[in-house]
């Protein structure tokens, strides 16, 4: 392989990754000049640009949204939990009907939370979700492929969540520990906005960044492709 190719395998690839190469963060501090390979610069004077800024004008839902996110931001940087901030958050929407759609391993939290935003004067109604109770066979999941074969174990159904608050229908959605995956079907199928309070992960006690934290020690492992089996086969 010549120099020539290399240099341009090298180049593909810093585009390809856009801010994944990025040590200067001037699109947030300002204090400095954008990388050659940027997306601020790619996106500059583009249609995208100016779409987007114009979806966050008037009071639309996609302004009140950021709006509301900015000011929570604004008014108590380091100051609230991820829970407070949730509240915040919905009391500057003016919505009064939050959606909870929980993971079942993390009902008692879910309830507790429930409580939580309850006591702020939102009303909360919340689904579980193995709701539906049904079988993984039921879609086309084979016996072996169950956590415990050979036992009944029901589908997690985040579908049928999401059509559940649709139906209330809920004003915000507010995720605590869906799997990966079914935090993605809940997102796609829920009317209305949907944040995260608590992203699954059941090795590291639902703290997924320790992982990236430890990424140069304990969990250096994840940076080589040869070790474990991500390709879902046995």
């Amino acid at each position: 392989m010549t120099e020539a190719i290399k240099k341009e395998i090298l180049a593909e690839q810093a585009r390809r990754r856009g801010c994944g190469n990025c040590r200067v963060l001037n699109c947030d501090t300002m204090a400095g000049a954008f990388p050659e390979v940027c997306p601020t610069r790619e996106t500059a004077g583009g249609t995208h640009l100016a779409e987007t800024l114009q979806l966050y004008q008037g009071d639309q839902l996609d302004a009140r949204l950021a709006r509301a996110a900015a000011s929570v931001e604004g008014e108590f940087y380091c100051q609230l939990t991820r829970v407070e901030e949730t509240i915040a958050f919905a009391r500057r929407l003016g919505v009064t009907r939050v959606g909870l759609a929980s993971c079942a391993g993390l009902l008692k939290e879910s309830q507790t939370i429930l409580k939580i935003f309850e006591a702020h004067g939102l009303a909360v109604k919340m689904v579980c979700c193995k709701v539906g109770a049904t079988d993984k066979r039921e879609i086309g999941l084979p016996e072996e492929m169950k956590v415990c074969p050979g036992n009944a174990e029901n589908v997690c159904n985040p579908i049928l969540q999401a059509r559940y608050l649709n139906g209330w229908p809920s004003e915000l959605n507010v995720v605590v520990g869906l799997c990966v995956g079914h935090d993605a079907l809940f997102i796609r199928h829920a009317e209305a906005p949907t944040t995260v309070l608590a992203a699954k992960d059941r090795v590291l006690g639902h703290n997924p960044l320790a992982a990236v934290y430890t990424g140069g020690s304990y969990y250096g492992r994840l940076l080589d492709p040869s070790i474990g089996r991500l390709d879902g086969k046995k």
